[in-house]
């Protein structure tokens, strides 16, 4: 019966990712009008990540840095920020500016729904790392890789960059034991909620923030 339900709420997200990709293809219009008026590049980029099963598939997301950033990440390795195998910035160099505001929101995830169209991510799970990051993964996190990545996850709305490498895939563990319908929507509201929040920060540029 559970395999049952897993199987339908598969074929759901698919769905509703579909609906919502859609829905979105308006907002992608507008950005790909502003991407192009600040430097002319392309709206999406794409990057080869580990899936399911340690399977290799090709993740889209809205472009948020410059052209080529792929090989500047050599001459900004001494400011990466997060322990373990993975290179996060918080306030990276490559960012365009209005890549800045994308990712400071997590709109520029939106892409990933075509993912999810596809079978080769989910609405709920472990973030897919880049092949040469996930293949580092210490063994005892491996089961990360048992089920498929997502859009958002527990390390999204629980402080995401803010977090260590241990706590980021003991997350991703707790997420793959605890996975449930139900978990899934409390994460999506979290996330829902994160972003309006952000998105309203952005906007009045958080002078509530800095007078406090």
């Amino acid at each position: 019966m559970k395999d049952k339900l897993t199987q339908m709420n598969y074929w759901l997200q698919r769905l509703l990712a579909l609906v919502l990709y859609i829905l979105a293809l308006p907002f992608f219009s507008l950005l790909w009008l502003l991407i192009k008026f600040e430097d002319g590049g392309p709206l999406f980029f794409k990057q080869e990540r580990m899936g399911k099963g340690k399977k290799p598939f090709i993740m889209h997301k809205i472009r948020t840095m410059v052209v080529g950033a792929e090989k500047l990440k050599e001459k900004y390795l001494h400011l990466n920020e997060a322990d373990g195998p993975v290179f996060k910035i918080r306030n990276d160099p490559r960012y365009t500016k209005i890549g800045k505001i994308l990712t400071r929101t997590g709109l520029d995830e939106l892409p990933q729904l075509v993912n999810v169209v596809r079978g080769e991510m989910a609405l709920v799970g472990p973030r897919p790392l880049p092949w040469d990051e996930a293949i580092k993964v210490p063994k005892r996190y491996q089961k990360r890789f048992s089920v498929l990545p997502g859009i958002t996850s527990s390390w999204v709305v629980k402080g995401s960059h803010k977090l260590g490498f241990d706590e980021w895939m003991n997350l991703d563990l707790e997420y793959v034991k605890k996975r449930s319908n139900f978990f899934d929507v409390q994460i999506l509201f979290l996330t829902g909620w994160l972003i309006t929040k952000w998105s309203v920060c952005r906007l009045s540029k958080c002078t509530t923030l800095k007078n406090t």
